[in-house]
């Protein structure tokens, strides 16, 4: 099977995407984008004026902020309901053997604007 000009295949068979989803990175993974994270400050650090202050990066990335997306053929395809979800470090799908994690609480409506005296919102 040869690979679609965009670079992406579906993860069984190798055939065009069209469909995708997230799973968390596995530990390898997760590893080695911690050590890629690691070298970029430390050249970042070594490269920064020693007359300024030190760059600051914050704390290195943790598990739960990282995630890869993961392709499917129409063969190898999952529902829509699954495919919005991030799943477990281990999923392959199909079939998809993980429990995702839950959907994201929609943000709550915003209060309403009180309008000044004499104005009207109609």
């Amino acid at each position: 099977m040869t690979t679609p000009a965009s670079g992406l295949a579906c993860i069984r068979c190798g055939a065009p995407p069209v469909v995708h989803w997230t799973r968390r990175l596995t530990d390898d993974e997760f590893a080695a984008f911690v050590a890629l994270e690691q070298a970029r400050r430390d050249l970042a650090t070594a490269l920064a004026d020693p007359q300024g202050p030190p760059p600051d990066f914050g704390p290195l990335p943790v598990e739960s902020d990282n995630a890869r997306s993961v392709y499917a053929c129409i063969d190898h395809s999952i529902s829509l309901d699954a495919a919005a979800l991030v799943h477990a470090k281990t999923c392959t799908a199909p079939p998809c053997n993980c429990t995702p994690e839950p959907a994201p609480q929609p943000e709550p409506a915003p209060d309403p604007v009180e309008l000044p005296p004499g104005w009207s919102d109609a």
